[in-house]
């Protein structure tokens, strides 16, 4: 058999040795890093790999670590979590309850507000989930709401971190996208490229992300009106009324303002986004601190989660380089790029492919796990098919967001399950998601009909 042939067989055979070992059940970055290994030494067997390849990853590992860019992932981190861990979250939503919980799914809207809120605050989309489902959830079952909406609309607001801005996702693929698009045009001789940075995929995916609220916020105002009772309105006592301005101000206008800087600073191009992390970092104990809610627990608390996270993140990372060199030198990158390229209906239709396998994968795979290990694979290919990498990271952004949603496999309906109350079906969790699930599909369709929604503000902060 031919060696060509053989790499890109054994290259394929990984993959879903990769898929299987981790459908038993055993640890993502391991398996990633172990099962590449063994298929490599059967490589070396059959004369399609050479061991001194991996000589690559040290230098790899020394570049993640030496990444300007990736410095922000844990300070955004670490803003979400002190958020999260001095109650500021925790007020928010209670405030947004009171203020629109006397309307008709109001506790509907407020949910979303706040989640849109949380996730221009965080990436980190299982602590909002929990977040919300430990506060929310009751009260919104206490006012009579349908359990099927309820679930369904904390999973989806939950999930907004991903594609929002400042999304540890978006930071990592504008990473990796900026990397892959360079290569790409030097080797189609253009030695000259626009550089694509996190800042331009934030900018990219401001509008996916807001049209998505607005998706959200339409279907909750449409359930009001045509089936009232599953989202009653809720009696605020008159006695709260009268302070209830202050509230809205003392609660909601200093993290807007925080997230204001933050985000207007990275588009406005006056910071890069690891400086503008910093800031948020800072600003998110400054808050903690002038509602006395910052101690050394708290601060204590949030370091070690900070870490715990951004550790995940980064180990799932290094064992998906060990994946990515065994795969590309033992031929897969053939494989994939004879694969795209012969699709019938183009580029777009490449795209669609790609999307579809991140779609099933996110049944089983954690996000993280997702991009580390297709965007390496697919985005060469398809950049060089003159797809935009700005519409592209923000199209997986969208994508990988519908997979947290999606029965049975959902992360966000099992972040939620764990806080719900025992009574509470699953089966409602899972119905309750689909019409979210829905809103999503329709969200990707518009960005596919119209690309511009992605691309126009980058233009206009490019200038």
């Amino acid at each position: 058999m031919d060696a060509v042939l053989i790499g890109e067989v054994l290259s394929g055979l990984m993959f879903f040795g990769i898929i299987g070992f981790l459908l038993m059940g055993f640890p993502v970055a391991f398996t990633l890093a172990g099962v590449s290994l063994m298929f490599g030494l059967v490589g070396l067997s059959f004369g399609v790999f050479d061991l001194s390849n991996f000589g690559a990853l040290p230098n790899r590992y020394i570049g993640f670590m030496t990444n300007e860019v990736l410095v922000a992932v844990p300070l955004f981190i670490f803003m979400g979590v002190m958020l999260e861990r001095s109650n500021i979250a925790e007020q928010l939503l209670m405030t947004m309850g009171k203020l629109f919980g006397s309307l008709r799914s109001g506790l509907g809207i407020s949910v979303i507000i706040v989640g849109a809120l949380l996730a221009a605050s965080t990436g980190v989309v299982g602590a909002t989930v929990v977040t919300m489902g430990l506060i929310s959830l009751p009260a919104m079952l206490r006012a009579g709401y349908n359990p099927k909406l309820a679930t369904g609309v904390i999973c989806a607001s939950g999930t907004l971190g991903q594609i929002v801005p400042p999304s540890t996702v978006l930071i990592f693929m504008g990473d990796m996208l900026s990397g892959i698009n360079a290569q790409v045009q030097m080797t189609k001789g253009n030695f000259a490229p626009v550089p694509v940075s996190v800042g331009d995929l934030f900018a990219g995916a401001l509008l996916p992300g807001l049209l998505l609220v607005g998706l959200y916020l339409a279907f909750m105002i449409f359930k009001a009106f045509s089936d009232p009772e599953s989202c009653p309105a809720v009696a605020v006592p008159p006695e709260e009324k009268g302070s209830l301005l202050r509230e809205v101000l003392v609660a909601l206008v200093p993290p807007l303002v925080l997230i204001l800087v933050v985000l207007g600073s990275i588009l406005g191009g006056i910071a890069t986004p690891t400086e503008a992390a910093s800031v948020g970092a800072v600003g998110a104990m400054v808050l903690a601190a002038l509602r006395w809610r910052l101690s050394l627990k708290v601060l204590y608390e949030t370091a070690v989660a900070t870490a715990t996270i951004t550790s995940m993140v980064f180990i799932i990372l290094l064992g998906a380089s060990v994946f990515s060199v065994v795969f590309r030198l033992m031929g897969g990158d053939n494989l994939v790029h004879e694969f795209l390229s012969n699709l019938p209906g183009g580029p777009l239709a490449a795209v669609a492919v790609v999307m579809t396998i991140m779609f099933v994968l996110g049944f089983i795979l954690d996000t993280f796990e997702i991009i580390f290990i297709v965007i390496p694979i697919t985005a060469p290919i398809l950049l060089a098919l003159d797809i935009d990498p700005i519409w592209l990271g923000v199209i997986v952004g969208v994508n990988l967001q519908t997979s947290f949603l999606t029965p049975p496999f959902g992360f966000a309906l099992f972040y939620l399950r764990g806080v719900a109350p025992p009574d509470l079906p699953t089966s409602a969790i899972y119905k309750g998601i689909l019409p979210f699930v829905a809103l999503q599909i329709l969200a990707i369709a518009t960005l596919f009909i119209f690309p511009e929604i992605v691309t126009w503000l980058p233009q206009v902060v490019a200038g």
